[in-house]
């Protein structure tokens, strides 16, 4: 896509607990700031609470006025979460569960010991014709369905599921980035991170949790394949340096 090509999104944020003030959202200014290192300009916000019509008319009005429309909320395993029925009725498709949704999150209950009920299993519940959004924390898959990105309320796995879907967006400038598998808490690593980030400040690096692993994923990104290139072998550094200190190998990085 050109660079001069307007690529514009809209955010649906979906919550009671937001509007009644027990959460405090902090999705909007990440997303702001993932569209902006894109070259996607973000348009338009708007919150509902979690109400089916509601839900239904602003994702209808949103996905017709944008290139990309982004849902933060309402897609874990409580009767109140409602997103991906009202997904479903705004494109006039069916709600089943998804076979690969739900192995994803029964692969994940095997190691944590959590029990499989009919609740959970509400998490892979997919609408037909759509694809998963990885989440590389905690399994429950995002989806996309047309121009709509379906995500987690959660702010580290929402900023996960935008690391996953940053490679399939066009923007105003190609985004390269790079994973890296720290193989030791954030705790281990943070410090000469923050350190490192202050040096590469045109190069963007997330930490994400690995819930249940003790493990944490790093993700770079970049319009400059050479900074970070640069970056990445730092990041790589810090990590081997975690390592020998705790005196484990390195995992594999890639």
């Amino acid at each position: 896509m050109s660079s001069e090509t307007r690529v514009t999104a809209g955010l649906l944020v979906i919550g009671d607990e937001i509007l009644s003030g027990r959460t405090k959202d902090v999705n909007i200014g990440a997303v702001a700031e993932f569209c902006t290192d894109l070259g996607i300009d973000l348009t338009e916000v708007r919150v509902v609470s979690d109400d089916m019509g509601a839900i239904v008319e602003a994702l209808n009005a949103l996905r017709e006025r944008y290139t990309y429309v982004f849902t933060t909320g309402g897609i874990g395993p409580t009767h109140d979460d409602i997103t991906a029925d009202a997904v479903a009725k705004a494109f006039g498709v069916p709600l089943p569960i998804n076979v690969e949704a739900r192995a994803l999150l029964e692969a994940r209950w095997a190691q944590t010991g959590t029990e499989v009920n009919a609740a959970r299993l509400r998490m892979a519940r997919i609408p037909e014709g759509a694809d998963l959004i990885v989440n590389s924390v905690s399994a429950a898959p995002g989806f996309r369905i047309g121009n709509v990105h379906v995500m987690a309320g959660v702010p580290v796995i929402m900023r996960a599921m935008l690391e996953a879907i940053a490679p399939t967006l066009e923007g105003g400038r190609k985004v390269h980035s790079v994973a890296i598998d720290a193989g030791v808490g954030e705790g281990a690593i943070g410090g000469p991170l923050a350190e490192l980030q202050a040096r590469f400040p045109d190069v963007k690096m997330g930490s994400y949790p690995q819930m249940g692993k003790g493990t944490t994923e790093l993700v770079l990104r970049s319009a400059d394949e050479a900074r970070l290139a640069e970056a990445a072998d730092a990041v790589r550094d810090i990590v081997a340096q975690a390592h020998r200190k705790a005196g484990i190998a390195p995992p594999d990085a890639e």
